[in-house]
């Protein structure tokens, strides 16, 4: 499985591509970082954004896409375009029918370096050590991106598990709910019998004392 990891940013916007083999075993094929600059207009900047990652996804055709989840930070604008960014890189990806994930920050940490307040040089040291590299990726970015693909490899089987006893749990209720459907509507249609059963006699002895008082006959 190919992953593409996305560290999303509109001044440094990390891209990073790894295959995965069996068992937990990784290799980076690629990585790279588009910049732009504060004093482009935002459409630019995100065309820029949009242009290198779709180039990307047709030149390594990417099984999955894996971006970081933004969350709110102090500085709202840095936020904002961050958000935009992950948002126009989703959009390249959907336009190829390629699945996105999305993983918070603290859920790279704790799959890179079993923590999940680790800090960049933490991440950095330990996504140097697991892919085998010569030497630390740089900018952070660049490692972001390794450590945000390497994540989801390790990541996507077990949430595939978790998915397939869901949907096996959700089937196992629902065949339940209809059995105990169908046994109410077999109850309630069984009562139902045996009330009309019931009115039947109740009628047929009623027809019965009237017969026989036009007989004179005393009950």
């Amino acid at each position: 499985m190919r992953v593409m990891g996305v560290d999303p940013g509109l001044t440094r916007c990390g891209l990073a591509l790894i295959e995965t083999a069996p068992g937990r075993s990784v290799t980076a094929l690629d990585v790279d970082v588009v910049r732009t600059t504060a004093d482009q207009p935002l459409e630019r900047r995100l065309r820029a954004v949009h242009e290198v990652a779709d180039e990307w996804m047709a030149i390594h055709r990417p099984d999955v896409v894996a971006i970081e989840r933004v969350f709110a930070q102090n500085q709202v604008s840095t936020a904002m375009g961050t958000a935009q960014a992950a948002g126009v890189i989703a959009m390249a990806a959907a336009y190829r029918d390629i699945p996105v994930a999305f993983h918070t920050p603290s859920e790279v940490k704790a799959a890179i370096t079993g923590s999940g307040r680790a800090d960049k040089k933490q991440m950095t040291l330990m996504i140097t050590r697991i892919l085998g590299l010569q030497k630390p990726p740089s900018p952070a970015d660049a490692a972001d991106a390794l450590a945000l693909a390497v994540c989801h490899s390790w990541r996507a089987p077990m949430q595939g598990r978790i998915a397939g006893l869901d949907s096996q749990v959700s089937r196992s209720r629902a065949g339940f709910e209809a059995k105990v459907a169908a046994g109410r509507e077999a109850a309630a249609a069984t009562h139902a019998r045996g009330r009309s059963s019931s009115a039947d006699q109740d009628r047929a002895r009623a027809a019965a004392r009237d017969m026989a008082r036009t007989k004179g006959v005393r009950w």
